[in-house]
């Protein structure tokens, strides 16, 4: 029996709604999708050639890119725990989404051109030929730890979470089934398999996500009658993406617009799980407009993954949407809603039967992408910035080899983080949280050693090791310090807001690079490397191609696009 079938099996049959369409749409894109990128990764490759393996050897166009960003992206943490947050706090979680698109131009017009000139291989390789090595050291260690714990593991926990809640499966039989695909393909692979069933999947978790998103709006009625439900409940706040101040949320508008940038960059521009596959691109003008494409396709989720948790908030308080199973009795005798599943519920109780299976294909589509993004990261990163140092005459043949076995011990050691991660009651919130504490000494060097020349590699090293320090005691007070008087102030300082907590931290890296780099001034070797703008509007001294495709145009029109999308959903 295949694996899939076997799965679906040992099922709950209470619980499953699965018709024989829909285990057919299921098995038949799962084996669909590993025999594709085992295909497309071997089939150019004759050797074990480490550029073809790692950077699929530089062949990308801006297309692939696009989708492949967004791909590894949006994972099942996007789908379940962004429609979790559209049914507790409205469409608010939704400048996650339209924010990357401001940093997105950031990576085509500032980043990209360095990495590309550069010709280097990994981000930690940059921060090398910028800094020095022990910066190279410090961000490829933390790169494989947070791609492990934030790509990997949270998306297992969601995956384990919906395939559990859907029907029934055991979530660590789902999870370890899951990995043992995605593994397959991706370690065989390498880039080539990772962007090419990226782009198909990309594709398919859109028009899944369109697909339960129309089935809530026709069963709500349409616009109208959802926010005549949320004026009926007080709820009007839910529909603005932009709150004041003291906003019960706690995600005011000032930090959105000041915590974002510091996760933002750190997120799309300088971590090596997402900008790999500007690595691989053909040339400059494809790494500078893929990032752009991925910018258009971003303003997508808040409609087709916020809202429909809106909606569902929406049919609940209407009566057309039965939450029962997400309901318990806490021990003071209060009922409690487990919003965690409210995905789950809409895909069951929403989509007619022969749909279920095009979702749960949406759903793996969207967990086997980011985690096999994850994973060739990992193998990148570990073989050339690690192995390699001591090793530095290991065969590509070898390199490739060591690669392939760092991505199965990582697919290990993720699923062994996922109780540790299960302890947050909103998925999103909890990964963006992680993140907050750890990007700002990475988001620190990256920015001032692009714009600033006096940047150096002193400086960089001491803000890396300090400022994660930093970050790291922050979050371990305030979760292991709770009420204690260095707790409650960092609380105050931050009004509670991980964002603004980012922002803060962020401020604390910049103030101490540049005392550092004033103590410890650059030398001959950070000034003659030329991996700076002398000035903010050299990099747009390149021409790009003529018309529509032009860079400066996209960016232009990307940006004046959200600002107008922001005006409506101010």
């Amino acid at each position: 029996m295949p694996v899939s079938l076997t799965l679906f099996a040992q099922a709950d049959p209470a619980s499953s709604s699965l018709s024989g369409a829909d285990i057919a749409v299921i098995v038949i894109y799962t084996v669909g999708i590993v025999i594709l990128g085992c295909w497309a990764g071997l089939r150019k490759r004759g050797g074990g050639e480490a550029k073809e393996y790692f950077l699929a050897g530089g062949t990308l166009r801006w297309p692939v890119i696009g989708l492949a960003l967004f791909a590894t992206n949006i994972s099942c943490v996007h789908l379940v725990s962004l429609a979790q947050s559209g049914y507790d706090s409205g469409l608010l979680n939704g400048n996650f989404e339209w924010m990357a698109a401001f940093t997105l131009v950031l990576l085509g017009l500032f980043f990209a051109p360095f990495y590309i000139r550069s010709g280097v291989t990994t981000l930690p390789d940059f921060l090398e030929k910028r800094y020095s090595r022990q910066c190279r050291d410090w961000l490829a260690v933390l790169s494989i730890v947070s791609a492990v714990t934030i790509h990997i593991g949270f998306s297992f926990l969601t995956g384990g979470i919906v395939l559990k809640e859907l029907f029934g499966i055991d979530m660590y039989t789902g999870i370890v089934v899951v990995a043992a695909l995605t593994g397959l393909y991706t370690i065989i692979g390498g880039l080539m398999a990772v962007v090419v069933t990226e782009a198909i999947q990309t594709v398919v978790l859109v028009l899944g996500a369109a697909v339960i998103t129309y089935f809530a709006w026709d069963k709500i009625g349409g616009w109208e009658p959802m926010v005549d439900v949320l004026r009926e409940k007080g709820e009007e706040a839910k529909l603005s993406m932009l709150r004041p101040h003291g906003d019960a949320d706690g995600l005011p508008w000032y930090a959105v617009f000041l915590g974002y940038p510091v996760l933002g960059i750190w997120y799309w521009c300088a971590d090596q799980t997402i900008v790999q596959r500007v690595l691989g691109a053909k040339d400059e003008q494809h790494a500078r407009v893929g990032p752009l494409f991925a910018g258009l396709i971003k303003v997508l989720p808040v409609f087709i993954f916020v809202l429909p948790g809106l909606m569902a908030y929406a049919l609940v308080e209407s009566g057309g949407l039965d939450i029962a199973s997400l309901t318990s009795v806490n021990e003071a005798g209060e009922t409690e809603i487990d919003s965690k599943g409210i995905y789950g519920v809409m895909i069951t109780q929403l989509l007619p039967q022969g749909l279920v299976g095009l979702m749960v294909a949406a759903l793996l589509a969207a967990l086997m992408s980011t985690v096999a993004g994850a994973l060739n990261s990992i193998s990148t990163l570990f073989s050339y910035d690690l192995y390699k140092r001591f090793r530095p005459d290991t065969s590509d043949r070898r390199l490739v080899f060591v690669g392939r076995l760092t991505a199965g011990v990582a697919l290990v050691a993720a699923i062994g983080l996922v109780p540790l991660l299960d302890g947050y009651p909103s998925i999103f919130n909890g990964l963006n949280d992680i993140i907050a504490h750890i990007a700002p000494p990475v988001t620190c060097v990256f920015v001032l050693g692009v714009f600033w020349p006096r940047a150096s590699a002193v400086s960089a090293k001491l803000t890396l090791w300090f400022g994660s320090a930093l970050g790291a005691g922050v979050f371990l007070i305030s979760k292991l310090g709770e009420g204690t008087a260095v707790a409650e102030w960092l609380k105050d300082l931050s009004g509670d807001s991980f964002m603004m907590m980012a922002f803060y931290l962020l401020c604390a890296c910049v103030a101490m690079q540049v005392v550092f780099s004033l103590i410890w001034p650059s030398g001959e070797r950070e000034r003659s490397s030329k991996l700076y703008w002398a000035s903010p509007l050299e990099p747009l001294r390149e021409k790009g191609w003529p018309g529509i495709g032009n860079y400066k145009l996209l960016s232009v029109l990307l940006i004046g696009g959200m600002a107008v999308l922001y005006y409506f959903f101010r």
